[in-house]
């Protein structure tokens, strides 16, 4: 799981579907790439990383939870 991610989606107040189409992508896809089955293109990243003003290292960090 991406808890930064995570965390970073829910500070901003803002649901899975509403990243997801800010990212032009299906739900689920998001989905995937927040529990850390996908890894996400480089332009995804950059677009996480502007919409939520966090350095997409951390973000992309998955915890051993």
């Amino acid at each position: 799981m991406r808890e930064k991610l995570k965390e970073a989606r829910q500070k901003a107040g803002m649901t899975q579907k509403q990243v997801a189409e800010y990212l032009g992508m299906t739900e689920r896809a998001y989905q995937r790439i927040e529990s850390g089955e996908r890894i996400g293109t480089i332009e995804t990243w950059d677009l996480l990383e502007d919409l939520f003003v966090i350095n997409q290292r951390r973000l992309r960090q998955i915890s051993s939870n």
